[in-house]
């Protein structure tokens, strides 16, 4: 009778138990807090600066190099990473630590890795909410300007003559530009990222160049980044359509991916409003 009374006292508390996790990236961080599971959250990241309470959590290392003692030190009961760190989800299963790989290149990974992790933290209900935000998010792009070519450039460039970052095809902001019924400027099969110099820019031929910049200690301000853009001779830089995101959710394939797509239509309601015609 004491066993069974044991048992039956027992298994709500292991159904009830909370996981320890810890997020190995900025993305993976700011979906568990959108789904309120910040009290499971025990660790995360160099990187992981929002919100304003991931700062204070326990830091296992950077995006690329998390420390393994580190993470063994805090007894996770799991950790959710992604495809970059699969090595160490090897490392962590010999030491019979669970691991979560998810990917957030492109937008239905996105949001099933919202799903996921929802569904690990029994948020489900809400991560719905979340990819709901999205897609609603998305379908408020369509037909405001159409069969432009946009070119997303990430960094800070004072000069253009190499060494330009931007988005090709194996990223969700072609996906972004895509569904707002204009196309990429570049067409890339690459699948690592792609580097562009002066020329590459100036055959692209642009109607719209996006230039996500988190400000930075450099001492350049927003004009700064865009005067080598109007000296180009392309159609963005003759229509002064030359945009400037510098907040830091514009690179971090989270939840604030809803955020980044505000921003985004309200450049694309700018450059129709100019009524630029070519």
């Amino acid at each position: 009778m004491k066993k069974i009374f044991l048992i039956l006292f027992i298994t709500p508390l292991l159904l009830n138990a909370k996981e320890r996790i810890i997020a190995l990236s900025p993305a993976i961080n700011e979906i568990l807090f959108a789904l309120g599971a910040e009290k499971e959250l025990i660790a995360n990241t160099q990187y992981s600066l929002y919100p304003e309470a991931s700062k204070k959590l326990p830091k296992v290392g950077g995006y690329f190099s998390p420390s393994l003692e580190k993470i063994v030190s805090l007894k996770p009961t799991l950790v959710i990473m992604q495809e970059n760190n699969y090595k160490l989800s090897l490392k962590l299963k010999r030491l019979g630590i669970k691991s979560t790989i998810v990917k957030i290149d492109k937008l239905a990974n996105i949001k099933n890795a919202i799903n996921k992790i929802g569904s690990i933290v029994k948020k489900e209900q809400e991560a719905k909410e979340i990819i709901k935000n999205i897609d609603n998010g998305l379908n408020q792009l369509k037909n405001i300007v159409n069969n432009k070519k946009i070119l997303i450039v990430f960094g800070r460039n004072p000069k253009l003559s190499k060494n330009v970052f931007v988005a090709g095809q194996n990223l969700y902001y072609d996906e972004i530009i895509n569904e707002s019924n204009n196309t990429n400027a570049l067409h890339s099969n690459r699948k690592g990222q792609p580097i562009l110099n002066m020329e590459n820019i100036i055959a692209c031929n642009p109607d719209i160049v996006l230039l996500l910049a988190r400000d930075g200690n450099d001492g350049l301000s927003h004009k700064d980044l865009i005067a080598p853009w109007l000296e180009l001779p392309i159609s963005a830089s003759k229509h002064k359509a030359i945009y400037i995101n510098s907040h830091i959710y514009a690179g971090i394939p989270s939840d604030r991916i809803s955020l980044f797509l505000e921003d985004f239509k309200v450049m694309l309601e700018d450059y129709r409003d100019k009524n630029v015609t070519d």
